[in-house]
């Protein structure tokens, strides 16, 4: 018999027999009937759905913004749900006055998950009030009649309001949202774990439930489900034996942040605004990016670049496979129904490594590409010790540049040796016409971005001119 989902509702326990596959955005507007979490897209892209999720970890509570669109309820056991009616206050919260203030609402339907995102952000500890997080909160939300200027002048009235000091405690200190936070770690100790967190013969795994909910949702909550983020021991990243081991239900969020990433990666939190919006990069995992097979999938597309491997595991034996061999055809993989995905291996490199990404799609930011292209360079002197190329939306697949890669290594950096390498590029990709974009648009793109890429890389070897088409 499947075991009742418990957590912590704003301030109350809930127990409920729901179906583990319910999206909590429906258990809370049809058994709740808590109206404030809107229904808008339901694909985790305008934001009115926003809820808070806080997980106990240790002592302490960490909270995050989530679009409960796309997670099911069975996720929430031992977790801690807020909604906007769980930061009402008797008077206004910093939050919604700021937003009084500068006139930041018309119609009010994604106010609601604009109060929620912009909460989240002050909940985090030892965040920076600034403009560059106010755009981080808001990067979730569609607001079609309001406009963001608006919104985005919240920052002063916070500062003003909360000034430097941030964190759920702060927060409780200075009124700004209700004191029943206080109790919540010590609550959360006392719910049980689950004794068996999958059950068997599911139909449906769901880890960050950012694809499966839009292609499956109509059937996930009548349908036998696994909810694999239940599975700790797949999470989390950890450096070991001369690779960075990163469990695959590890979250966008969770990766880009990560001391031992954000060291090789500098440039991640600005490529990370390009991928995802901040409420999907809390719940949308690596694994479930690879798995997908993608051929534009970001994430993948980057791994495939740090040369990384996969862990499969079958039982109790396990088999690594090179990310870059991975994909044998459109949804083709190297690997067995049986076997899951369960780590992802980043091989240590030299401090002379250059990682750089680059992604074109419809909207600037938190959309799907029409191309994306990865590199990592290992360069001394203008010399190209080793280089690996990964490029989405060019292909069936997302596509390993081996040829280009081989022709590049061992050869130093010029305008002649770039451009020969574009054309090498244009014999390895097979870009097809859709939606995203003609196939000569594609091959423009994949042009333009190797172009751009080097030259942010080598600024003293190489210039925007010199690639310039003279009349």
């Amino acid at each position: 018999m499947a075991q009742n989902t418990q957590f912590i509702l704003n301030s109350r326990e809930v127990i409920t027999d729901a179906h583990p596959g319910t999206l909590v955005l429906d258990f809370l507007r049809q058994n709740e009937k808590m109206m404030g979490t809107k229904e808008g897209c339901r694909e985790g892209d305008c934001g009115a759905c926003t809820v808070i999720i806080g997980e106990l970890a240790k002592d302490k509570v960490s909270y995050k913004p989530v679009t409960s669109c796309l997670m099911p309820t069975g996720e929430l056991h031992g977790k801690h749900l807020v909604t906007i009616e769980g930061l009402n206050l008797p008077e206004l919260s910093p939050v919604q006055e700021a937003i009084v203030e500068e006139g930041a609402t018309q119609c009010g339907f994604c106010t609601p998950g604009i109060v929620v995102s912009l909460t989240a952000g002050l909940m985090e500890e030892e965040s920076d009030i600034s403009k560059d997080s106010v755009n981080r909160a808001l990067s979730g939300h569609l607001c079609r009649c309001t406009g963001y200027r608006s919104l985005k002048a919240c920052e002063s009235h916070f500062k003003e309001s909360i000034g430097k000091r941030t964190g759920v405690n702060a927060l409780i200190d200075m009124g700004g949202i209700p004191n029943y936070f206080r109790d919540i770690p010590s609550r959360l100790k006392k719910i049980p774990p689950l004794t068996s967190p999958n059950g068997s013969a599911e139909h449906f795994f769901i880890a960050g439930g950012t694809d499966v909910y839009i292609q499956e949702g109509d059937i996930l909550r009548e349908s036998s489900v696994g909810i694999l983020n239940l599975n700790q021991e797949m999470k989390g990243i950890d450096r070991k034996n001369g690779y960075i081991q990163i469990g695959s239900l590890t979250t966008f969020e969770e990766f880009a942040t990560h001391p031992e990433i954000t060291n090789i990666i500098p440039d991640i939190e600005e490529y990370m605004f390009l991928i995802a919006s901040w409420q999907i990069r809390t719940r949308a995992t690596l694994g479930g990016n690879i798995i997908n097979a993608s051929p534009i999938g970001d994430m993948t597309i980057l791994l495939m670049a740090l040369d990384s491997r996969l862990v499969l595991q079958n039982g109790t034996g396990s088999r690594k496979v090179p990310l870059t061999s991975f994909y044998k055809g459109y949804k083709q993989l190297d690997k067995t129904d049986s076997e899951i995905l369960t780590e992802i291996l980043i091989p240590s490199f030299s401090p002379d490594t250059k990682i750089h990404f680059e992604k074109i799609s419809k909207r600037k930011c938190l959309d799907i590409a029409s191309v994306n292209l990865a590199l990592k360079i290992v360069e001394k002197n203008n010399f190209i010790e080793n280089i690996c190329m990964a490029t989405g939306g060019v292909a069936p697949v997302p596509l390993y540049l081996e040829k280009t890669c081989k022709f590049l290594k061992e050869q130093t950096i010029s305008k002649d040796l770039l451009s020969d390498a574009i054309a090498l590029i244009q014999e390895e990709i097979s870009p097809i016409t859709d939606i995203r974009g003609s196939k000569d648009y594609k091959r423009l793109l994949i042009h333009q971005l190797v172009i751009k890429s080097f030259v942010n890389l080598f600024p003293n070897r190489l210039s925007i001119e010199e690639f310039y088409e003279k009349h």
